[in-house]
């Protein structure tokens, strides 16, 4: 079965769906559920930053949200039924595109030492910066490294 996905800019009203996302995730899962509340999604893709959704069949399959404020990426978690079909990757890149956009200042993220969302951004082209907590690796992106490493050609959803 062919499924189209399409791409746009989080609101208010995507966050159930995006909390739905959240904890289906089979790594990096939260310890306790409650700790990101509705909130602070609201927060993040509002006033802090910017999110993006990835849609199948009208249900929104991946997210991505970025703070400039922080300068870091706060989220990007795809359902598990639809990893590895490129959504990661496109997420990723239209939120690094737009964030470098508002920006120049260095990016950090971390993430679980030995999951696959290690490897993927290794692959993205970011920088280990050691040890970030117990059980966890930070990452930094500079925005030269950037556009050296992004050759793609996204166009940004509003």
């Amino acid at each position: 079965m062919q499924t189209d996905l399409t791409y746009r800019e989080a609101l208010i009203t995507d966050i159930p769906q995006i909390q739905y996302v959240r904890h289906a995730v089979k790594e990096n899962t939260l310890s306790n559920p409650e700790l990101v509340k509705d909130s602070d999604v609201e927060d993040y893709i509002t006033r802090r930053g910017k999110g993006w959704v990835a849609i199948a069949n009208n249900t929104i399959v991946g997210f991505a949200i970025v703070s400039t404020a922080d300068n870091n990426v706060w989220a990007l978690f795809i359902l598990p039924e639809f990893e590895n079909k490129g959504l990661g990757k496109t997420l990723h890149n239209i939120m690094m595109d737009w964030y470098f956009s508002q920006t120049q200042e260095t990016i950090w993220l971390s993430t679980g030492t030995g999951t696959r969302a290690e490897t993927f951004y290794r692959l993205k082209g970011w920088e280990d910066a050691g040890a970030y907590g117990t059980q966890e690796i930070k990452f930094i992106m500079t925005h030269n490294k950037w556009k050296k490493h992004s050759n793609h050609k996204l166009k940004i959803p509003a």
